[in-house]
């Protein structure tokens, strides 16, 4: 397959088009590198360092490469970032991925991927979450996601273009050549580590008085190579559709504090806070429509072995990508 990979130069972005690559696939990656890096292009990838805004250069660069297929990871992902700027969110993730959906429907994409997210939800009233929860989100970062998930659904009704998007859960690991590299990280496993390795002098705790095992957060846990297989499995799915994607394990913040000083043999300080507003007590998926309806087998369902991934990245890359 010809796929066209937005945003690949990030993490998620980088590691799937490694996947493909793999798989045998033919890649162009299309970032700016406002966020993304240089290094982290797999460089048997086509490379177009340009911006979805530029709709001139995008639409230029995919009648170039000519793509059957378009996977979409260009977004701006922080979400305490998305409240005190808003409209650089709705900009980027709605306005922008509009250029992306309107460059496809022109050259005659077959399916657009969507990389999209559980904070399309808000705040959940069912633990595990299927794909039937309220989509009620809380921050403009759920919102902007969700918009375009809509948008999606108006272009495959008007113009016959298939799209799937895909509802992260917490994407995490690493492959032995791509990992998490954000500037600033707001991830808790790499902030983790990063407090194991002494790039940080602490790692901070929200709130112990949740209504779970340890009184910590509950999260669910995905590595990046399962993420990157459903990608795949859902460009070969003649469809449009909404999965959720997760491992449907709970880990609490102390249980993955305790994984890393395992993992990494490291000690180091942890400092316990107030509870941070809106972090719910647990976010667990319900993967069952991927597992059936894509097909999708997660090979990384143990929390060591995806903080291994990360770890051994981390030792191999101390400084990232240095870009």
């Amino acid at each position: 397959m010809r796929i066209f990979v937005a945003g690949g130069a990030g993490y998620i972005g980088s590691c799937t088009t490694e996947y493909l690559l793999d798989k045998g696939h033919e890649v162009a990656v299309y970032d700016s590198l406002t966020r993304g890096h240089r290094a982290a292009v797999d460089n048997r990838a086509k490379f177009y360092q340009g911006d979805l805004e530029d709709m001139e250069f995008l639409t230029k660069t995919m009648q170039d490469f000519k793509p059957e297929y378009v996977l979409h990871f260009a977004a701006f992902i922080e979400v305490g970032e998305s409240m005190k700027d808003p409209g650089m969110f709705f900009h980027n993730n709605v306005g922008n991925a509009i250029n992306l959906a309107e460059a496809s429907a022109k050259t005659g994409v077959r399916k657009l991927v969507f990389s999209s997210t559980a904070a399309t939800y808000g705040m959940p009233e069912h633990i595990p979450m299927t794909e039937d929860e309220p989509t009620l989100p809380i921050n403009p970062y759920g919102e902007s996601k969700l918009m375009f998930e809509k948008i999606l659904g108006w272009y495959k009704s008007i113009y016959g273009m298939d799209y799937t998007a895909l509802r992260y859960f917490n994407a995490c690991g690493a492959t032995k050549i791509h990992g998490e590299d954000h500037h600033p990280e707001t991830h808790l496993i790499p902030l983790v580590l990063q407090a194991a390795s002494g790039v940080r002098e602490s790692i901070s705790v929200f709130g112990t008085d949740y209504d779970t095992p340890d009184g910590t957060c509950v999260r669910d846990y995905v590595h990046v190579l399962d993420l990157a297989q459903a990608h795949l499995l859902a460009l070969e799915q003649p469809d449009s559709s909404i999965y959720n994607l997760g491992s449907g394990n709970g880990h609490s913040v102390k249980a993955v504090i305790d994984t890393v000083r395992r993992v990494t043999g490291k000690d180091f300080t942890v400092k316990y806070a107030p509870r941070r507003q809106g972090d719910p007590a647990r976010l667990i998926s319900d993967s069952t429509r991927a597992l059936k309806m894509l097909g999708w087998k997660p090979a990384y369902e143990d929390l060591g072995e995806i903080v291994r991934s990360a770890w051994e990245w981390r030792l191999a890359n101390p400084n990232g990508y240095k870009d």
